[in-house]
């Protein structure tokens, strides 16, 4: 009887139905960072704890289900085998949290501008019926807080998505 790993090298077929794989899981994210110091001081400003503290040219933070790394941002363009880009330039993706309350939302807001974000949109009411605004850490990463009725929290503080 021959086992699926072997039929999949021989015939080449490594389809997703072929092969049964857990679902893609956000588990960590790496941010590109010039001064790997002032970025761990301004997310600490912001309450998040930084783990694994003897990690020596990275920083690692629990937030909340996923983990916030930090690391050189010309190190990680190179482990990642492309070539780094400006901070401060949009890269297509911008990093959100939800809070429970449009005053959290502002609260945050004022809290990483004085950290030593950078205010790119004011908070206001959305199309969607929520209430958000934008601040860049200081590296340039966009970040969306957020107040989305639609979203309740779970008791751990996770959103859940209705159906």
């Amino acid at each position: 009887m021959e086992t699926e790993l072997s039929m999949e090298k021989e015939t080449g077929d490594v389809s997703p139905r072929r092969r049964a794989m857990a679902p893609l899981r956000l588990s960590l994210i790496t941010l590109g960072v010039a001064d790997l110091d002032r970025a761990v001081a301004f997310y600490e400003a912001l309450g998040l704890e930084r783990r694994v503290k003897e990690a020596k040219g990275a920083a690692f933070f629990d937030a909340g289900g996923v983990v916030l790394s930090l690391y050189p941002r010309h190190e990680l363009a190179a482990d990642a085998g492309v070539l780094p880009g400006r901070a401060g330039q949009f890269g297509g993706i911008a990093l959100a949290c939800n809070r429970t309350s449009r005053a959290e939302v502002d609260t945050t807001l004022i809290r990483a501008v004085a950290a030593g974000g950078r205010a790119l949109r004011p908070a206001q009411p959305t199309f969607w019926g929520g209430y958000s605004g934008y601040v860049a850490d200081p590296d340039g990463h966009p970040w969306e807080i957020a107040h989305n009725p639609g979203f309740p929290f779970d008791a751990g503080g996770r959103i859940v998505l209705p159906e």
